[in-house]
């Protein structure tokens, strides 16, 4: 892979940038660029604005009406768009379940939910993890079971830390089909309507305090066998599959790369013994080593997605994206909190909140440090444990 932009690349750039320029609402990029809130009207509107230019579902297969931009075109996408200020699209219909229905769905469901997804008539959200099956995910207990009729699942059970589940009108959920055999050669992929009957969302308020994740209880809720994504009991292919796109994902190259600007601003603003905290040489090192680590996670990030695209087998390097992608995320944070010292500790909540006009301390980028690094702390156990994806890269190093 050529890493050097062609022509036609730096004129795709200069195309990202302009219509960042002219499409971006700007009062959704300040509120990225100060870390407030964002809202679900926020992110209705720049799902649009996105719809509309044709950029919101570029990186689908061209046979599903995306553009099949390459890997670096994605990565150039990805980059402008954190660095204008965009909000990270929320992935669980485009970049999720999508892939999966291309993948594995009936010529009906693609019609059906694929138009849905991209005009923004259907809001989804993940149903995966469990009480007792998180890392271990083959463990869940969610349980479908035909009913007389056999046209219908009837679903009893709970998923946890659904996030943005508050929102969503439908759920992807991974449910227990059998109990034969091994733990995931009984799941199956169902798609359930979130406004159903029996289906109750309970909120999670996190360490920061907001109300980002939920708990979601099932209590004989029926579900079409029709709204059953590929064969009964064979689920667990799917949600592999749906778990790569996931843990790339989560690398966050643009987002990482955004933060480290912000970092480097703050470093030049602080000051220690009368110099810019970017010149102490301790800091300007740890600053360097996280360059050195985001630009080696872009590369590969764009080498996996690339195979993807071109259909070959992806190997260990996913785990190895989400283990760097999470623990970058975590050192920027560590190291930002440490150029701001005290002034990174006092924590008001309501200035995360567009219009607030609540009372802060030090410099305006000081008060959502505190509540990034509490957030953040989630990302090394979601999507996996970085201590599974670990084990993942020895398993298939090894074999």
């Amino acid at each position: 892979m050529d890493l050097n932009y062609s022509p036609e690349e730096l004129a795709f750039r200069d195309e990202v940038r302009t219509f960042m320029e002219t499409k971006l609402p700007k009062d959704i990029a300040q509120k990225v660029k100060t870390k407030k809130n964002l809202t679900k009207e926020d992110q209705e509107r720049w799902h649009a604005a996105l719809n509309e230019a044709g950029y919101l579902n570029a990186h689908w297969p061209t046979d599903f009406g995306g553009k099949g931009w390459n890997a670096i075109q994605r990565d150039i996408f990805d980059v402008e768009s954190e660095a204008a200020g965009g909000p990270r699209v929320v992935p669980f219909g485009l970049n999720m379940l999508a892939p999966v229905l291309h993948a594995f769905g009936s010529k009906e469901q693609q019609d059906h939910y694929l138009p849905r997804i991209l005009d923004g008539t259907d809001w989804w959200c993940q149903g995966y993890s469990e009480p007792g099956a998180g890392s271990d995910l083959a463990s869940l207990k969610m349980s479908a079971v035909l009913d007389d009729s056999g046209e219908n699942y009837i679903v009893n059970g709970q998923k946890t830390w659904t996030t943005l589940g508050q929102h969503a009108d439908w759920i992807f959920c991974l449910v227990r089909t059998s109990n034969e055999g091994k733990p995931q050669e009984g799941i199956s992929f169902l798609l359930i309507d979130m406004n159903t009957p029996g289906v109750e969302v309970r909120p999670i308020i996190l360490l920061e305090g907001t109300h980002e994740v939920n708990e979601v209880w099932f209590t004989d809720v029926k579900v079409p066998v029709a709204n059953r994504v590929g064969e009964e009991n064979k689920g667990w292919t799917i949600a592999k599959y749906l778990l790569v796109h996931e843990r790339s994902g989560i690398a966050c190259v643009g987002d990482a790369l955004a933060s480290l600007d912000h970092l480097k601003h703050i470093a030049e603003d602080q000051k220690k013994d009368g110099k810019a905290l970017a010149e102490d040489p301790f800091f300007a090192a740890r600053l360097a080593q996280i360059e050195i680590d985001i630009s080696a996670m872009r590369t590969t990030n764009m080498r996996v997605q690339q195979a993807g695209m071109e259909g070959k087998e992806i190997g260990p390097q996913v785990s190895q994206l989400k283990i760097t992608g999470t623990v970058l995320r975590q050192s920027i944070n560590d190291l930002t909190r440490r150029a701001l010292g005290p002034y990174a500790m006092p924590f008001v909540s309501e200035a995360l909140e567009g219009g607030s006009n609540a009372e802060t301390f030090g410099p305006d980028y000081a008060n959502p440090l505190a509540a990034d690094y509490f957030n953040h702390r989630k990302t090394s156990i979601y999507g996996g444990s970085n201590e599974i994806q670990r084990n993942i890269i020895a398993k298939m190093t090894l074999s």
